[in-house]
């Protein structure tokens, strides 16, 4: 793995289930944050605007809204999206590859129009709250967990995107199979393993560092801490593992 000059950039904080007052603060501490994540509750509670004011204070944003629609409704949103000028944009895999290619190009439009560099398109593959019990008599999915990621992965290749959400646990052998710069975010990452709140399959930051992921997504063992900076630091460590 080559050395990681800036570990900052590698760490996606997801600010979901908080107030502007409280990131505003969170932010004040934590001077050498790069990114972070809108996901649905944060962009539902402050609208759109809270991305300028992301963006004002020097942020990279990843807006995670997960789109699933028909073809047209998913162009449409990732146009406007991308207008915003948000750095990654995430839409659902299982739309299939018609929606994700023109979700893909209206993206690419969006930006254009505004004069904004493109979003990357994320497909998320399968969220880190299932496991494969659950996706077996849920959604009748006897697919293996494993293969039905890389499945999804490659619909989002072929469509033209720039990258997928998965879990940390199927990081390697994606990363084997799409090389750099396709790039892989990895949320379901925990500090304390005993800690896994609504995750099923999670990693240590420093595990799923060194197996491929491009970033990780942590929000509560940050956000929920009294001492976030510290916390912050601790994983900037981590990850040179």
């Amino acid at each position: 793995m080559p050395k990681i000059l800036n570990p900052a950039d590698k760490i996606i904080v997801a600010l979901d289930g908080m107030q502007w007052s409280e990131i505003t603060l969170m932010l004040a501490k934590l001077p050498e944050l790069r990114w972070v994540k809108v996901g649905l509750e944060l962009f539902v509670s402050e609208g759109p605007e809270v991305l300028l004011a992301l963006r004002n204070q020097g942020l990279k944003v990843f807006l995670d809204l997960k789109f699933h629609d028909i073809p047209i409704t998913m162009s449409g949103a990732c146009k406007k999206a991308a207008k915003t000028g948000v750095e990654l944009i995430t839409v659902h895999a299982c739309s299939g590859v018609k929606a994700l290619s023109e979700a893909q190009a209206s993206a690419l439009e969006g930006a254009a129009e505004s004069g904004l560099p493109a979003p990357t398109l994320l497909a998320v593959t399968v969220l880190t709250s299932w496991d494969q019990k659950r996706l077996s008599e849920e959604l009748l999915v006897e697919q293996a967990l494993q293969s039905r990621v890389e499945w999804l992965a490659s619909l989002a290749v072929k469509s033209g995107l720039g990258g997928c959400v998965c879990s940390p646990l199927e990081v390697k052998s994606l990363r084997r199979i799409y090389p750099e710069p396709f790039e892989l975010i990895t949320p379901g990452i925990r500090i304390d393993r005993f800690n896994l709140d609504d995750q099923s399959r999670v990693m240590s930051p420093c595990a799923a560092i060194k197996a491929g992921a491009s970033r990780i997504v942590i929000g509560r063992p940050i956000t929920r801490d009294p001492e976030p900076e510290k916390v912050f630091k601790r994983l900037c460590r981590d990850i040179i593992c």
